[in-house]
């Protein structure tokens, strides 16, 4: 079964800002606690980086997977679909950036993602595991951006 989530959050930083820093990918694991190492293993011919490969370590346990990116640019959006991985067969999800009317160095950012485990895991756990990583997509992006990245 697919679990599905949407939460929102405004970061104090344009809508480009809180974008560079959503596609910086080898940063991650600066910020977003979880993950040990982020690596581009394919760009398009832009230069972005289409396939990034994660080692992402919670609750106790070690995965890997491999993301393929896509982008989008009136709003500023950033897709993902998930092309390998060891303990999900879903992870796809987006950000949105979008500017907040009248304050141009703020924006309200949307993150959504679909998850499908490879076991089944009991309700409590996946709602942790949930909030965790709303948490990282979110707060801790949020903290990493008003801390200056990206300036």
């Amino acid at each position: 079964m697919v679990d599905q989530a949407t939460q929102r959050t405004t970061i104090m930083a344009s809508p480009q800002r809180c974008f560079d820093a959503a596609v910086d990918f080898e940063q991650y694991p600066r910020w977003a606690h979880d993950i040990k190492e982020a690596q581009t293993i394919a760009r398009d011919r832009d230069g972005r980086a289409v396939d990034v490969k994660y080692r992402v370590t919670a609750m106790g346990r070690s995965t890997t997977y491999t993301l393929r990116y896509f982008y989008g640019s009136d709003p500023l959006r950033l897709a993902w679909r998930l092309q390998r991985g060891d303990a999900t067969t879903r992870l796809d999800g987006e950000y949105t950036f979008v500017a907040v009317d009248g304050e141009p160095e703020a924006t309200e950012v949307t993150y959504q993602l679909a998850v499908e485990l490879a076991v089944p895991l009991p309700g409590f756990v996946k709602r942790r595991a949930e909030s965790r990583i709303m948490h990282t997509a979110l707060d801790e992006l949020k903290a990493y951006v008003e801390a200056g990245a990206g300036a």
